[in-house]
């Protein structure tokens, strides 16, 4: 049993805004905001954009010491968003070198200031949530921004997570942060409570995670072209490093790779089926992650002999992800049929590797 709280009211201006932005920053993503109900589709829309303007100060090529400035103020937003009409204009002066001009708009006092005006309005507990963990993740970012320092290798000029464990580390403060974020607003917005609760935070983690993966698999090639190779060197090494060079890898290892995304999805989809199904619009927006998420894997395991060389294949089609949606929308309120995907695409990325 659920109890749905009450929430303030945004304008119709606010509420255009942050539709707006989500299809400016990811129309895949505001796509899954727009499946939830209000205001959880406020707090979340609102949550992703801060998320962005982290990710903007990450993916800047400033210096580090740039950077922790920046993240600093972040910290101060958060805490106090009037403090808005201080930074943005600060912000608005730089010069963003690495970021797009959209990404860079966002900074600004004119494109920005609303999303943090949105922000002061939300509830006290909300506004705690969302500002723990962005701390907890601009914090995580910070940890992993000095190139010559562990957790980072340089091999040939390219940027390497070191081990497994750096991997999974970088994965968490970048993703599986959100997942807790947007289960704890979950909890919150539905007065969720004792075992419910505690079962949706025991998996909360792995729906950020396997998305991570799953974009790492994903923009491999986009990634290498930029310096950096966020699969460990403890891997790389064990097949020569020669996805460094395009060189592909064994399928041995491209399994492992994927198998190691495949286990973070079967947690996701745990996470999933724990959702009650009043809470219909959360699971068909966690619906929307996972299905293309284990549709992104099968097709790099159906194209495996070009994982990892300049063929390496990094996204769906539209007609595969508008059949995840109808997959999404059947299947929303049963179980069995949700496990039995996960079950039957884990088994169809495995079968790709038969024989090898």
């Amino acid at each position: 049993m659920t109890i749905k709280r009450s929430a303030p009211r945004l304008s119709a201006a606010e509420i255009a805004y942050l539709d707006v932005w989500m299809n400016k920053v990811s129309r895949s993503f505001a796509l899954v905001v727009a499946s939830l109900e209000d205001p959880l589709s406020h707090y979340m829309g609102v949550a992703y954009l801060i998320c962005r303007v982290i990710d903007n100060v990450e993916d800047s090529k400033s210096p580090p010491a740039w950077k922790e400035l920046r993240f600093e103020e972040i910290k101060q937003l958060l805490v106090q968003p009037s403090l808005a009409k201080v930074i943005l204009p600060v912000w608005g002066s730089e010069p963003w070198p690495g970021i797009t001009a959209d990404q860079r708009q966002i900074m600004t006092f004119s494109d920005g200031f609303p999303l943090w005006q949105i922000y002061d309005q939300f509830p006290f507990e909300v506004k705690s949530i969302i500002s723990r963990w962005a701390l907890k993740m601009a914090e995580g970012m910070m940890q992993f921004e000095n190139p010559d320092a562990p957790p980072w290798i340089v091999r040939n000029e390219i940027r390497i997570l070191a081990q497994e464990h750096d991997y999974n580390q970088y994965c968490y403060f970048v993703a599986g942060t959100v997942g807790h974020m947007a289960t704890e607003l979950v909890i919150y917005q539905y007065g969720m409570q004792g075992e419910l609760a505690q079962n949706l935070l025991q998996n909360c983690e792995a729906c950020g995670n396997s998305l991570q993966k799953t974009n790492i698999v994903k923009d491999f090639l986009e990634d290498l072209r930029r310096g950096v190779c966020y699969l460990p060197d403890e891997w790389l090494s064990q097949v020569g490093y020669s996805p460094l060079t395009l060189g592909g890898s064994t399928p041995d290892w491209s399994q492992k790779v994927l198998g190691n995304v495949l286990s973070e999805l079967k947690s996701a989809t745990k996470y999933i089926l724990t959702l009650p199904h009043e809470v219909a619009g959360y699971r068909m927006a966690s619906l929307l992650c996972l299905l293309p998420a284990y549709q992104t894997i099968l097709m790099a395991a159906q194209q495996h002999e070009n994982l990892f060389t300049g063929e390496h294949p990094h996204k769906i089609s539209h007609a595969v992800f508008g059949q995840c949606i109808q997959e999404a929308q059947a299947m929303l309120t049963d179980n069995d049929a949700i496990w039995k995907y996960s079950q039957e695409l884990t088994g169809a990325v495995n079968s790709q590797f038969a024989g090898f």
